[in-house]
Formats: C-alpha cells, sequence, structure tokens
C-alpha cells in the first residue's frame, strides 16, 4: 500500500447511475460522490456501459444463456483483472463480492465489504435465480469471511452478519448508516407531477416507493389497503416484479383493489429524484411494509420530505424511523401477516384522520434525516476505517 500517498480506493458494484435500481445502488451514487471530495476513487461496475465507471459486461464466453448468477461472476472475474492499482477495494452487494474477494487475494490489498442485505436472509432469491442462489450465497460468505472489515449499514444488520456468519469476528463489523442528501429530497409542493399521474388532490393519498420484490412486502401493502379508509388514495411508484409469479401474485391484488375503491395509481416507470420528491411531499403517509430491511433509505427519502411514515420493525427501520417521533412502527410476524396487514391499516388511518400529527412526524423526520443522516459524516467514517487497514 502507498506510503505517504493519497489512497487510491476501488469501489466495486453492479448499480451505478444510470443504472439503479435498489437502496444499495443509491447509497454507491451518494457515497461515492463524498469520498471523491477526500480520496482518490474509482468505480468498477458489472453491466452496461456508463459515464464515471469502467464497466464489465455480464457475459459468459460461449454461454449466452447461462444463469444470470454465472454471468455475475463471469464479471467479477473480469473485474478483477482490472483493479491492480488499487490501495483497498470496497465492494457493494454479493454481485461484486466476488471480485472484491479474488482482488484481495491477487493484488495482496486489503477487501471490505458493505453489508445491505444477506443471502441467507432472502431465500425467496432462489425463485428467481434458480441454482444460481446457491451460487450467489457461496460468493457472498466466501467474500464476508474473508473481508477486512464489514460495513453493517445498521445495527440491526450487524447483528444480522455475525448470526448468519457465526465465524466473522465481530470485532471487524463496523456499522456506519446509509444517508440521505436532504437538499436533493427536500418538499416540493408543485403538483405538476400529481397532476401527470391522475391523482385526485382533493384527498389525502399514501405512497410506497421501490422494487416488487418479496422483501419488500408490496402484497401486504396491497391487503391493507383494502381496509384504508374510503377516501384513501394509493399512489405506487413501484417497478418490475422479480419474477412471473410475484407479478402474477401482485397484479391479482391490484385488481382486487381496483374492483372495491377509486384512487388506485400504479407507476412502473423509474421515475426521477425531483418527480419522487413531489410525490413524497403531498402524501399524507408514506408506507414500508418491508418484511426484510438493513436500513431502508427510502425511508430517509420520505422523512427528508417531511413526510410521516408508517413501517415494519424489521432490520435497521427502527433506528431511522423514531416511533411516535417521526412515524409509527408496525410490528411484523411471518406467522401472523394478517395482523401485520390490519395493524398497518390501522396506523395509516389514524394518522390520516389526523394532519397536525402527520405535520408534527414530517418536520421532525426532516430535522433527523438532516442532522442524523449527512453523507458528508458517513464518508470521512468510511475513509477513517479504510485508513484503519494501512
Amino acid at each position: 500500500m502507498r506510503s505517504g500517498k493519497q489512497l487510491k480506493i476501488g469501489v466495486l458494484t453492479r448499480e451505478f447511475p444510470p443504472y439503479v435500481y435498489g437502496g444499495a445502488g443509491v447509497h454507491v451514487d451518494f457515497l461515492v460522490r463524498e469520498l471523491s471530495k477526500i480520496l482518490d476513487v474509482s468505480v468498477f461496475c458489472a453491466g452496461p456501459e456508463r459515464p464515471g465507471a469502467q464497466a464489465f459486461a455480464e457475459e459468459v464466453p460461449g454461454g449466452p444463456d447461462a444463469n444470470p448468477a454465472l454471468k455475475v461472476i463471469a464479471a467479477d472475474v473480469a473485474m478483477t483483472a482490472a483493479l491492480g492499482d488499487c490501495d483497498v477495494l470496497h465492494s457493494h452487494t454479493w454481485y461484486a463480492n466476488f471480485a472484491g474477494h479474488l482482488g484481495k487475494l491477487l493484488y495482496g490489498v486489503p477487501h471490505v465489504v458493505s453489508a445491505h442485505s444477506l443471502e441467507p436472509l432472502r431465500p425467496w432469491k432462489a425463485e428467481q435465480l434458480g441454482g444460481g442462489y446457491r451460487l450467489s450465497s457461496w460468493a457472498e460468505k466466501t467474500a464476508y469471511e474473508a473481508a477486512d472489515a464489514i460495513i453493517a449499514v445498521s445495527n440491526g444488520m450487524r447483528a444480522d452478519v455475525l448470526a448468519a456468519y457465526p465465524q466473522i469476528d465481530p470485532a471487524k463489523v463496523h456499522t456506519i448508516y446509509n444517508g440521505i442528501d436532504t437538499e436533493l429530497y427536500r418538499p416540493d409542493h408543485d403538483t405538476d407531477v400529481l397532476d401527470e399521474i391522475g391523482v385526485d388532490l382533493a384527498r389525502p393519498y399514501v405512497t410506497f416507493v421501490g422494487r416488487i420484490t418479496r422483501q419488500k412486502g408490496v402484497p401486504h401493502l396491497l391487503a391493507a389497503a383494502r381496509q384504508f379508509a374510503p377516501e384513501v388514495q394509493l399512489v405506487l411508484l413501484a417497478g418490475a416484479a422479480d419474477t412471473p409469479e410475484l407479478k402474477a401474485e401482485t397484479d391479482a391484488l391490484l385488481a382486487t383493489l381496483h374492483a372495491e375503491r377509486s384512487g388506485v395509481y400504479v407507476v412502473s416507470e423509474m421515475l426521477p429524484r425531483d418527480k419522487v420528491a413531489q410525490v413524497l411531499t403531498h402524501a399524507a403517509v408514506f408506507v414500508c411494509p418491508s418484511v426484510y430491511e438493513p436500513l431502508g433509505i427510502v425511508n430517509l427519502e420520505a422523512m427528508a420530505c417531511e413526510t410521516a411514515v408508517v413501517a415494519s420493525d424489521v432490520g435497521g427501520i427502527p433506528e431511522v424511523v423514531v416511533d411516535g417521533l417521526t412515524g409509527t412502527i408496525v410490528h411484523y410476524d411471518a406467522a401472523d401477516t394478517g395482523r401485520f396487514e390490519s395493524d398497518i391499516a390501522a396506523a395509516v388511518n389514524e394518522l390520516v384522520a389526523d394532519p397536525s400529527t402527520c405535520a408534527r412526524y414530517g418536520t421532525a423526520g426532516r430535522e433527523r434525516a438532516r442532522e442524523d443522516f449527512g453523507w458528508d459524516a458517513i464518508a470521512v467514517q468510511t475513509k477513517a476505517l479504510y485508513e484503519s487497514l494501512r
């Protein structure tokens, strides 16, 4: 490693703008912006070419129909060949963890892993990847157990890492939260986006922003919405479902909801951040019904837009959403999802009926997002961790 010179950090990822579809990609985007102000940072990504990063296609030579997980591993191998001049490797998600592990072995440099999710806690991925789920699980386990340091995005995530991989030394697992840019996510009181969607501004609405994947709990939200007060609308900013089976399930629930009530809107395209901020700003409540969530950046986005939150109590969410201060926390029990859905509906209805509490939660939420989750402070903490590995 260089002596007396600025560290060169290799950030390894699959998601990087403009191809960002989840919280890990948002994290990488903003962390790189801040780290680049204080360190020499190069981004290496898997997938299509994009500005600001060196990209490696997910292709298996001679195997165009290979399992998606195998294509990721092929991209990781190609990525590893480009990492030779980095002083520290920092990988994000299993999609890039294996490249970080190979780079550590090949070049003898430290490897830092950011834990955004854990394959053992996402068994539904087998529905999407088939046997590739066993491959992704192996790649993650191998990289985590050999990593020089692991960054957990919440204390809840840190506990999950140590439970899933008990061979890991707890001393090398560090909690550094995800963050939020409160200048990009701030209240927007214009209504052009809502007018385009068709939302009735004379009626309150609840919103959800996220992918349609098992961990996000969208089917639970759609079931809960059947119990919302009649005047409450639902605006879903939701991408395509992970699998055909989940799409069919979601479509059936939406059809039932459309038959029973008006004011249900689904936007399947990924909206720019400014448009999302407007939808969040005008919502009476943002709902996060996740059944698994290491932190949940989207809750910070809603809070930064001064929107009250109703969220499940899984993972790191209670470390972000403070029950009774910035929103309402609802207990998730996999053995009693009907109760979970009813409790979401009750929490939503109570807040919608009490605009003053919603406003108070919104004000407190933005203040918490600004004071406790700034990306500049997170970058400084991350830099200190890199330097501790020298």
